[in-house]
């Protein structure tokens, strides 16, 4: 069997997979200090995007959160295959301190659904791996444009009982169904979306499309809506599962007051942590008609 890319990639991740976390984290600081020092499109996306985010910063204060940025990016990237390849009780073990965990209490005990956000912010598949082994849950995800990785990927993300869905219609019913059930879902909150499912809302001061599916999640299902992440602590000690509430009006009917709130509650997550922030990420790129795209305007 001639061996592809995606066999490849997967040969990757079970190696990478054998390493402790201290060592993955290290090597992935390096490879991201890396991408710091010499020019490349995520340090052009990055900088481009903490120039919008953090105005108010020096040029030596925002040159040092690129360089800690891109170093959080390369940890990310290195820890990924941990989650997928280490038995999931190893993987929970990463998990040693829950900040908010009377809210997921509150929630479960209302007897309503429940719609974890969880933006790109520290080690987000560490989150869905937790919430996953607690509750009865289905997420979102995107099949992966690399063919012959999607089997691979979606075994490794549901192997403790997480129902992926793809973000069709049939898919979106799934989660409405769940939901009124009472039962969790979860959704990365921050991606821009195609034009049909979105409005503009601010986002770090700069008007952005941004999705309305999390807004009509909660007004068919009723459901309530938490933001959390998996913040990742130093000394390579593990992480600190967060959760908080969400904005006010992020259920509200008027998608631009839903999308207003919903970019709010993500923006006051990414303040607590922005470093570990993914910022290489072209967030702004699709805004009003007539706005211009930062990143076709910047040399």
């Amino acid at each position: 069997m001639a061996l592809t890319r995606a066999h490849l990639l997967i040969g990757l991740i079970r190696l990478v997979g054998k390493l402790n976390l201290a060592t993955a984290q290290r090597i992935g600081a390096l490879l991201g200090g890396l991408m710091g020092r010499i020019p490349n499109r995520s340090n052009r996306v990055t900088q481009i995007n903490l120039a919008i985010a953090y105005p108010e910063l020096g040029e030596r204060e925002r040159k040092l959160l690129v360089r800690e940025s891109l170093e959080h990016t390369g940890r990310v990237a290195m820890e990924i295959p941990l989650i997928w390849e280490w038995p999931v009780e190893r993987c929970l073990g990463l998990v040693q301190e829950i900040e908010g965990e009377e809210l997921l209490t509150e929630a479960r005990a209302s007897g309503k659904g429940l719609l974890l956000l969880a933006p790109h912010l520290g080690n987000w598949e560490l989150c869905g791996l937790y919430f996953s082994s607690r509750y009865r849950m289905a997420a979102l995800y995107s099949p992966p444009s690399l063919p012959g990785f999607e089997a691979y990927m979606t075994a490794s993300r549901s192997r403790h009982g997480s129902e992926l869905v793809p973000g069709d219609r049939r898919g979106l019913a799934r989660l409405i169904s769940l939901l009124r059930e009472g039962e969790v879902s979860g959704i990365l909150p921050d991606q821009s979306p195609r034009a049909a499912g979105s409005a503009y809302a601010p986002f770090f001061g700069m008007d952005v499309r941004t999705m309305t599916l999390v807004s009509k999640l909660l007004q068919k299902s009723a459901a309530v809506p938490l933001m959390t992440w998996c913040q990742r602590l130093p000394g390579s000690r593990g992480f600190r599962l967060v959760v908080r509430r969400c904005e006010d009006g992020i259920a509200d009917p008027d998608p631009v007051v839903a999308t207003a709130a919903l970019n709010r509650s993500v923006e006051a997550c990414v303040r607590e942590a922005p470093a570990q922030y993914q910022w290489e990420y072209k967030r702004f790129r699709h805004r009003p008609p007539g706005q211009p795209d930062p990143y076709r305007q910047a040399p």
